[in-house]
């Protein structure tokens, strides 16, 4: 069941529209101001990531040496960093503290493998 997304020709805003199948014929019209002028996009969560281009995005620009993105200690505590980054607030000492001994190979306390 997917989701399409196209964008108006008319007032350049996104509509999304979810089919029951690929194969249903879809004549779309903008959610935003009813135009019929509509042209398909890709929407972002089809585009596949490339291990190659997750490292790329990686502090280092390259992964450590026969290691898969997943298994890169480097990228422990990646999305909490990101998320406190982005919203302007400084990352408290004992969270700072746990990524960096998680990255250095020691689990924080009471988490068992």
């Amino acid at each position: 069941m997917p989701i399409y997304e196209y964008r108006c020709q008319s007032c350049g805003r996104v509509s999304s529209f979810f089919v029951r199948s690929i194969g249903v014929d879809l004549e779309p019209a903008c959610q935003h101001c009813q135009s019929n002028e509509m042209q398909r996009r890709m929407s972002s969560f089809t585009l596949g990531k490339t291990v190659a281009s997750v490292h790329q995005n990686s502090p280092s620009g390259q992964p450590a040496a026969g290691i898969d993105y997943y298994r890169d200690p480097r990228n422990i505590g990646r999305n909490v960093e990101e998320s406190f980054s982005r919203y302007g607030v400084e990352i408290p000492k004992p969270v700072r503290e746990s990524i960096d001994a998680a990255r250095e190979g020691h689990l924080p306390q009471g988490i068992d493998i």
